[in-house]
């Protein structure tokens, strides 16, 4: 029976979505208790469905910058809305986008704009392997790296503890090299 206001939120969330969050690391498997709802972000702080204020670390993965609510991303975003949300097909508005980074990060010849981690880490496994030719993925115990299937192999969180997750193909898995973080050596072992 829940008692709080955010154990009823997440015990209706279990009802409708696996484990009651959309991605296994938001579940708290592994630290126990409830994970917070948030409700709100104004700036650097987001509120929970109770009240408590954080400060906020995610920053929407990025996409924050600024932080929740700004008045002018508010604005640009309420003038975007007006003309539609997302399109599956190219804008001139992506393009100048990338115009900005590539002026901005000079390094930057090219680059593919993504909607989350995963998709940037599958996609940057998928260059290397284009460019190097090479099959093997070295990835660290217990990192989460992204949802991928090659990236689950010893995923720490997001695979709710477990060493590999299951669905994982052994075929996957034995392309998926793992080391432990910060140990050099074992690294150099696995490239060599």
């Amino acid at each position: 029976m829940a008692t709080t206001a955010t154990e009823a939120l997440f015990q209706r969330a279990k009802r409708y979505l696996v484990g009651g969050v959309n991605s296994p690391v938001r579940a708290f498997t592994q630290v126990g208790g409830t994970p917070p709802f948030i409700a709100r972000g104004a700036g650097a702080r987001l509120y929970d469905s109770e009240g408590n204020e954080y400060l906020d670390y995610v920053g929407c993965w990025g996409a924050a910058l600024l932080g929740h609510a700004h008045p002018t991303v508010t604005a640009a975003l309420g003038e975007q809305l007006k003309r539609g949300l997302g399109f599956g097909a190219p804008t001139e508005a992506e393009t100048e986008l990338a115009a900005l980074l590539c002026e901005a990060v000079p390094v930057i010849e090219q680059l593919r704009l993504v909607n989350s981690g995963t998709e940037a880490t599958m996609s940057a496994i998928r260059l290397a392997r284009g460019i190097t030719g090479r099959p093997l993925l070295l990835k660290f115990s217990g990192g989460y790296h992204g949802h991928a299937d090659a990236l689950l192999v010893e995923a720490g969180s997001g695979a709710l503890g477990r060493p590999a997750s299951a669905g994982i193909t052994d075929a996957v898995a034995g392309h998926t090299l793992v080391a432990d973080y910060n140990d050099s050596d074992g690294c150099a072992a696995l490239f060599a």
